[in-house]
């Protein structure tokens, strides 16, 4: 019964980070890459996560206002390290569309598991079995093989910034691992709720934030292309809505099941985003991409079969 119980929040948290995560994917995207007015951008990328994490924050206080809660005894350190390396991996990757497009930012992104384990290993001392490497593996490669044709094709003149665009890629998906690293020893160590870990990592994350605007300068910048152009109001607000929902389902992904199942979600995430659009739009996949679908899936099946059979039973036993 516990396991069956455990199955189905796992498969809702799934579906609430794949639906909402959808709907940010694309508000991201038109708020970063569209243009306003006369082909004015909207750069103003630690004033995004700031909405983001003010939001969440918010969010999150109301949650543990609603509910009553035992009190978390994680240290503060580990907070606002999470909050360091989650602000510093969200920060260049949102920089990071600025010189490349949004295919090569998921295609970069879809190797998040990788650093997640390798960093858990080094600074959570978590083993995994090798199988579960294996698994993960497929998943990214078929990710990568199926959005390769989409990467390839988009020659534009963004590509003369080669370099910069791939190294933001690179520092993001770093501070994911480590992010993640952190995680795992905060849940090995005091595991705290949900809400509470979205609480203490959006409040470190906002004072960061805060003071970075403000010595930036970016706060005055980002006020002014507001009042010229007011309708991105309307794109950040429903941004930052989507991404505290899908904040929240991670947060109790992360707290109940661990930083890798939850990057493991994220990254088949992407895929079926694009899997969706290509049904929604006709288009037709070549045979690279069908091999690649088969690796996500195959990947996907495979690790959820051998948590079912491995990890469940340890969980229980944990407790």
């Amino acid at each position: 019964m516990n396991k069956s119980s455990s199955e189905i929040r796992f498969i809702t948290y799934a579906c609430g980070i794949f639906f909402c995560y959808f709907i940010y994917g694309m508000l991201q995207e038109k708020i970063t890459r569209g243009n306003y007015g006369n082909n004015d951008k909207f750069t103003c990328t630690l004033s995004l996560v700031l909405v983001q994490c003010i939001v969440n924050y918010i969010f999150a206080q109301i949650l543990m206002l609603s509910w009553k809660h035992e009190k978390d005894t994680t240290r503060k350190i580990y907070y606002f390290s999470s909050a360091v390396t989650y602000l510093l991996g969200m920060v260049s990757s949102n920089m990071a569309l600025q010189w490349i497009n949004y295919p090569t930012q998921v295609v970069g992104k879809a190797a998040k598991p990788i650093p997640v384990m390798i960093l858990g290993v080094l600074l959570g001392k978590k083993v995994y079995p090798l199988r579960k490497y294996f698994f993960v593996l497929l998943i990214v490669m078929g990710v990568v093989l199926f959005m390769f044709k989409d990467q390839a094709k988009k020659v534009t003149e963004e590509s003369q910034a080669l370099g910069i665009g791939e190294l933001l890629l690179f520092l993001s998906l770093t501070m994911d691992g480590l992010t993640g690293a952190v995680q795992e020893r905060i849940k090995t160590e005091s595991s705290p709720t949900a809400y509470a870990m979205m609480l203490n990592t959006n409040w470190w994350s906002s004072i960061i934030l805060s003071i970075g605007v403000l010595l930036t300068g970016e706060c005055f910048k980002f006020v002014a292309f507001v009042n010229q152009y007011p309708e991105v109001l309307m794109y950040l607000a429903a941004f930052a809505l989507m991404g505290a929902l899908g904040q929240l389902f991670i947060f109790f992904m992360v707290s109940e099941f661990g930083p890798l199942p939850c990057s493991v979600v994220t990254t088949t995430r992407k895929f079926f985003t694009v899997l969706a659009s290509v049904i929604i739009f006709g288009n037709v996949l070549i045979f690279r991409q069908w091999i690649g679908a088969i690796f996500v899936f195959s990947g996907l099946f495979l690790d959820i079969f051998y948590s079912k059979g491995k990890s469940q039973p340890k969980r229980v036993a944990d407790k």
